[in-house]
């Protein structure tokens, strides 16, 4: 992989460069997408670790990844066998051949593993903040705007009764312990994930406490007896167990304790002087003597020639930050070429004025938004349908109303919003809302995103360009008019 065309290729796509391109994928029944996986000759190999945020093939870190080599099958330690099967938000390991313009791979497989899977003893939503948590053998698992939910029952529901549902999770282990969830799975406690899977709980995590006597150690306060356990991957038996080691127990709860029935070793994502994308949340505090974090158990190496992306500083490197690095493994550490953030920075309300996907772009109550592969698009009904990617986005339409996480970007033609994610919200609803940084001020209007709002009796009090702001405004036909203002707290730090 030639450093860095993976990103400039998601770049390139979001400012019209590979118009179209976007809107001609998602054929996982032919021969690829824009330029097609199946005739190219191939650069390089490599793995992409990360969520999947479309299918007719898949999209993982901005990448499509033509699966059509294998036959719709997946690998998988969790009960799923096809693509069929996997849902949007689902962490996923691609192994794959980069074609020449390295915005594309040919998959040669692609695996799934849940990170978390068991009853429910605790769940929590809350639709305004769109933030929540649930707690499943003992793990705290954090919600967030991000995380995709499948849930057949209403979620209010499932909070005044969780122990009537069992969950399956795919999350990133965070530096105190828990989880931050990019998918859930609900379904009520009898109801199977799978045909083995019965009562089973899954947990991962890192080996504390271990008692050889006792045969029992603790993940994150959860005590597991691996009396009974079989081992699989690379452990050969008990004696490979240490503090310190990271591994995924299934088995079964029984007052509170983790009877093991299978312990698997944390497998070796990479290959030696493999090519690597990996995204992720950072875990625990940010080595800057070594120049090193860790990342869904991977140690990312900094250096000299690092490059960081769209504002990005090594400074902020912290516990929890979700970032994309791409680089090369080598003995046993990622050396990052290029680390991008991927949390968002700034949301929308409103409702969708144009789209337009010869330019991957839409308007959206006045503000400009970019489409890219990355932009994970839902229903807020539920809908657990694996769409093509061409019918999400073929789904967008004019008068629709939709709530947009991203990140606030600018380029030759001014500020607009990358999409993260968009939810379609069927219900019609004229309160619209911002928030992002303010792009200018002048006299009574302010600019942000390629919006324009007049003042009306709102203050501009404490406001210049760059004030993080949340906005409540309505209007229509480009006359916007503001109705609350609020300055954010500014966590960016100098």
């Amino acid at each position: 992989m030639e450093r860095n065309k993976l990103t400039m290729a998601v770049k390139a796509l979001m400012i019209g460069a590979l118009a179209g391109s976007l809107a001609a994928c998602g054929g996982g029944g032919g021969s690829g997408s824009s330029g097609g996986s199946g005739d190219s000759s191939t650069s390089a190999s490599g793995t992409s670790v990360g969520p999947v945020s479309g299918f007719g093939s898949v999209y993982v870190n901005g990448t499509y990844f033509n699966t059509d080599d294998l036959g719709g099958s997946i690998t998988s330690d969790d009960g799923l066998a096809l693509e069929s099967e996997l849902e949007k938000g689902m962490i996923l390991l691609v192994k794959a051949d980069w074609d020449d313009d390295l915005n594309e791979g040919r998959a040669r497989s692609v695996e799934y593993d849940d990170t978390l899977r068991g009853a429910l003893t605790a769940f929590s939503w809350d639709d305004v903040e769109n933030t929540g948590s649930l707690t499943v053998a003992g793990q705290t698992v954090v919600l967030d705007g991000r995380t995709v939910i499948r849930s057949g029952a209403d979620l209010a529901t499932v909070s005044g009764a969780p122990g009537n549902y069992r969950v399956r999770v795919s999350a990133w282990r965070q530096g105190d312990g828990s989880f931050r969830a990019s998918f859930v799975g609900i379904r009520p406690i009898g109801d199977r994930f799978t045909d083995d899977d019965e009562l089973e709980t899954e947990v991962e995590g890192v080996i504390a406490d271990l008692d050889r006597e006792a045969r029992t150690f603790t993940i994150n306060g959860l005590q597991v007896d691996y009396g009974l356990a079989e081992f699989d991957d690379d452990l050969e038996g008990a004696d490979d167990l240490r503090n310190g080691l990271v591994v995924e127990v299934e088995g079964y709860l029984s007052d509170g304790v983790l009877i093991a029935r299978e312990i698997e070793g944390d497998d070796d994502w990479f290959d030696d002087d493999d090519d690597v994308e990996l995204s992720g949340a950072i875990v625990g505090d940010y080595d800057a003597g070594a120049r090193r974090f860790t990342l869904n158990g991977v140690t990312v190496q900094v250096t000299g020639d690092t490059e960081f992306d769209d504002g990005l500083r090594e400074s902020q490197l912290a516990d929890g930050l979700y970032v994309k690095v791409e680089g090369r493994y080598r003995d046993g550490l990622l050396a990052a070429e290029e680390i991008e953030p991927r949390d968002g920075d700034a949301e929308l309300e409103g409702v969708i004025d144009s789209v337009n996907l010869a330019e991957n772009r839409m308007q959206v109550s006045g503000v400009a938004v970019a489409i890219t592969v990355n932009s994970l698009i839902e229903d807020d009904d539920d809908d657990d349908d694996a769409r093509r990617r061409t019918q999400d986005l073929e789904s967008l339409s004019q008068g629709q109303y939709v709530e947009i996480e991203g990140r606030q970007r600018s380029d030759s033609s001014g500020s607009f919003l990358e999409a993260f994610r968009i939810e379609r919200d069927d219900d019609d609803n004229s309160d619209f809302e911002v928030k992002g940084r303010v792009d200018e001020i002048s006299g009574d209007t302010l600019s942000i995103m390629g919006l324009t709002l007049n003042r009306g009796s709102a203050s501009f009090g404490g406001i210049s360009a760059d004030t993080l702001v949340e906005i409540e405004f309505g209007g229509s036909g480009g006359s916007y008019i503001i109705t609350e203002i609020d300055i954010e707290d500014d966590d960016d730090d100098d």
